[in-house]
């Protein structure tokens, strides 16, 4: 899952009202934590977090390296961590209730929304007010439809995945 996560994660669509692009990496870290849990699917973020840490171009727009963490959009890349935890304990304290896998993901992204909107506005010098309109407000629709996605298709690739004897 670490490998779909460098695979999703560089692509990325700009968008000229924000330092901030679309990015497929919290779609491939709901995917993660419904397949395979809550401490594995932080390991596996993790462990592409080091991956574009060291240089590989992985992180949105195939970018890499420790600028890109401490740059403007670092806190939502650290954020992701956070995400990967709540989203992935939900999923493993109520199996099967998909109703709270959402719930999870929910909360795990309003983390990252406010440790990557804090973290903005501190390395864009900007107001915090414009910072979320600038890295949260033209996102949420777009989160929505990705934790949709992701609840539909990771439970039913689970169930299949589950029934082929791989997890």
């Amino acid at each position: 899952m670490a490998a779909v996560t460098c695979i999703l994660g560089p692509l990325s669509i700009i968008i000229p009202i924000s330092p901030v692009p679309i990015s497929f990496t919290n779609l491939a870290i709901y995917f993660t934590v419904i397949l395979l849990g809550g401490k594995k699917g932080t390991i596996c973020y993790l462990v592409y977090l080091l991956i574009g840490f060291v240089g590989i171009p992985v992180f949105s727009g195939f970018t890499s390296g420790p600028a890109k963490l401490l740059g403007p959009t670092g806190g939502y890349l650290i954020g992701f961590i956070f995400m990967a935890m709540i989203a992935g304990s939900f999923v493993d304290k109520f199996p099967g209730k998909v109703y709270m896998y959402v719930l999870g993901m929910m909360f795990g992204t309003i983390v990252t929304y406010a440790l990557g909107t804090a973290w903005l506005s501190y390395q864009a010098n900007m107001t915090f007010d414009q910072a979320l309109f600038a890295g949260v407000i033209p996102y949420i629709i777009g989160d929505i439809v990705k934790i949709i996605i992701a609840t539909l298709l990771g439970s039913t690739i689970k169930k299949h995945v589950q029934r082929a004897g791989y997890l």
